[in-house]
């Protein structure tokens, strides 16, 4: 979308279709050059002015439908589109996408196999706690997993909410194989924040 007019994505934004599969198109061809199998459709925002209750249909209907055009371009390249719930109390509060039941009910409604949740722990636990029910619950779904302490945004070995170490363990015994992508701010330097993995690795 147009990152200028305030837009975070498109494919849930009535009116906004040929732009979002403009979009899609040019993801795909990126995607192909560095040799990445996933793409992340953003949802997009609630219309500014407009009350979410009162778009709320319009707007699912509208996700549905380029969804559905999504897989069926993605799966011409043997690619996974990922849906994300993005937390609408303290990042955006007119993201229009928030939680993993939301995204869950509209990927079963929406029903191609390439299409999968992009679990954030970080937004999930803002929204709903219960990490590790919802984990389990959503893991049939999930296709790829990003982290980040709660409620700074740093590194998981910072201090917050969440106690990583029992987080990735219970990946690890879901049989998680995909990628943990760590998308926090650093406290400080990029390199020396990088540190906490290094107890990984040695394992």
């Amino acid at each position: 979308g147009d990152q200028e007019m305030g837009e975070m994505g498109l494919a849930a934004v009535p009116g906004r279709q040929p732009a979002f599969r403009q979009g899609l198109a040019a993801a795909v061809q990126y995607a192909k050059e560095v040799g990445c199998p996933r793409i992340h459709l953003m949802a997009g925002r609630v219309p500014q002015g407009a009350d979410r209750a009162a778009v709320a249909g319009k707007m699912e209907t509208t996700f549905i439908e380029n969804l559905r055009y999504a897989a069926d371009l993605l799966a011409q390249e043997d690619m996974i589109g990922l849906v994300e719930p993005i937390n609408n109390r303290i990042t955006d509060p007119r993201y229009y996408l928030n939680t993993p039941h939301q995204a869950a009910a509209i990927l079963e409604k929406v029903g191609r196999p390439n299409l999968k949740l992009q679990l954030d722990l970080f937004h999930c636990q803002i929204m709903d706690g219960n990490l590790s029910h919802n984990l389990e619950t959503y893991f049939p779904l999930t296709g790829h997993i990003q982290i980040a302490q709660v409620p700074g945004r740093h590194e998981p070995d910072s201090p917050g909410e969440l106690n990583f170490p029992y987080i990735f363990k219970l990946l690890e015994s879901l049989s998680y194989s995909g990628y943990v992508g760590c998308e926090y701010a650093p406290k400080g330097d990029t390199l020396e924040g990088l540190g906490w993995l290094h107890s990984y690795w040695e394992s």
